[in-house]
């Protein structure tokens, strides 16, 4: 009988089946300190898998644990491997990928042994070319469901706690405690939303791996209000996610008002794998989360919240309409200028470099190459003529190398109505472009 198993993940918003084991703090501490990358709102930790480090996307939407990129884990073992069917979001058909039973996962003192893992063999659906930094994995209820789990965005680290009476008691002194529900092995808050004025009841899944601010599903009540956009989403294991951004009036949950977010909502085909549990709308996500210090007890059924410096940043998005990738890399040649005095140039690893015998050096490195892969319909960048395949050349006349991603993506969501020029390579051609980041809402 064929293996068929229905996975949901949209980089933002998954759906996965039970899952059995879970994460213990190693050594009879109370508790372990994880580092972690915060990029586009989302949280990206080291695990080792196997004895094998990776880098994980931690997501509270998700059951079990993903692995995919495969190319990048020649070195990674797995037990116990059986085929299997995988269905996600998207609009595309079933992947092929893997089961495997009995691997250790570890990271900054925390285990878990005989860890169900399934792995993607899709070279395509690669998250690393969208975040900017490899990624191998994402990874969820295990990870949050027997320890209280701290995040703290300012400060870029999780602190992983033994869930006892003692701690919670300093907890509720010093956070606001929500009460949440825990269904199908994810975590679920109810709240208040306002669209075109109308006030309605909310049941909102706690996506830590949903870099939006809210993710809202249409139905007999909820209507896309009238001033939006379409837009991509994200990209999921079986196509990419479509749908519409708006600004709503608030979105409130406890005594947290939110006002004028910017809310994405996804097309009816870019979900309809997904079950959905009983009365949930949608999702709350990175955007929000990020201006909170957040602890989520899942055995006690609560997060607790409590604001940070962020709280108060306006809401936006990328007002260009471009969405730009990783597409390989690039030799890069620099000029290192050299004192008097011999100096020793030191050299990381994938760079090389050349003397003359003047007063200068040629370092060459090995530096991104970045695509535009997507532009929205009627915006500004669809109206100056930049096209989808476009090679970013350069970026407000900035080599765009000199950039990460993040920067780049962060320059395009500008509150101001600021001009951007890209020059760019098309068909061996170089084209100039000019455009003004104008708020679409």
């Amino acid at each position: 009988m064929k293996k068929y198993i229905v996975l949901f993940f949209g980089l933002l918003l998954p759906f996965f089946i039970k899952a059995q084991d879970n994460f213990i703090i190693q050594n009879n501490n109370k508790k372990a300190i994880i580092p972690f990358k915060l990029i586009n709102n989302l949280i990206f930790i080291p695990i080792k898998v196997n004895g094998v480090e990776l880098n994980f996307l931690l997501d509270s939407g998700v059951e079990e644990t993903i692995l995919f990129s495969m190319d990048e884990m020649q070195e990674v073992k797995f037990n116990n491997v059986e085929k299997i069917k995988l269905r996600g979001l998207g609009s595309e058909n079933e992947i092929e990928g893997l089961k495997s039973t009995k691997n250790t996962l570890e990271t900054h003192g925390l285990k878990s042994d005989n860890h169900m893992l399934y792995v993607i063999l899709d070279q395509s659906f690669n998250l690393s070319s969208h975040i900017g930094i490899p990624v191998n994995g994402i990874i969820g209820y295990k990870f949050f469901k027997n320890n209280l789990v701290e995040v703290n965005y300012e400060k870029k680290k999780i602190t992983v706690h033994v869930n006892n009476d003692a701690f919670k008691k300093k907890l509720e002194k010093k956070f606001k405690a929500i009460p949440i529900t825990i269904e199908k092995s994810k975590p679920y808050i109810y709240t208040t939303a306002i669209v075109d004025s109308v006030g309605i009841p909310a049941k909102l899944l706690i996506d830590i791996g949903n870099s939006d601010a809210f993710w809202i599903f249409e139905n007999n009540k909820i209507k896309l209000p009238k001033k939006n956009f379409p837009d991509f989403l994200g990209k999921g294991f079986s196509g990419d996610i479509e749908g519409h951004r708006a600004r709503i009036k608030t979105f409130t949950i406890d005594e947290f008002d939110f006002k004028r977010p910017i809310v994405a909502f996804p097309d009816s085909s870019s979900i309809r794998n997904v079950k959905m549990v009983p009365d949930r709308i949608g999702s709350v996500g990175g955007e929000v989360l990020k201006r909170f210090t957040v602890v989520l007890d899942y055995a006690d059924q609560k997060i607790f919240l409590k604001k940070n410096s962020k709280f108060k940043e306006p809401f936006t998005y990328n007002k260009s309409g471009i969405t730009i990738q990783h597409n390989g890399l690039q030799w890069v040649q620099e000029t290192v200028h050299l004192e008097t005095v011999k100096v020793a140039v030191s050299l990381s690893e994938g760079e090389a470099a050349q003397n003359d015998g003047g007063n200068f050096r040629y370092k060459f490195s090995l530096k991104p190459i970045y695509e535009i892969v997507n532009i929205r319909k009627n915006s500004a960048a669809e109206k100056c003529g930049l096209q989808k395949g476009d090679i970013i050349v350069s970026i407000n006349k900035e080599r765009p190398y000199k950039y990460t991603l993040q920067q780049i993506n962060q320059l395009l969501k500008s509150e101001d109505d600021v001009w951007i020029t890209l020059e760019v390579e098309r068909n061996s051609l170089i084209l100039k472009f000019h455009f003004k980041l104008e708020d679409e809402l």
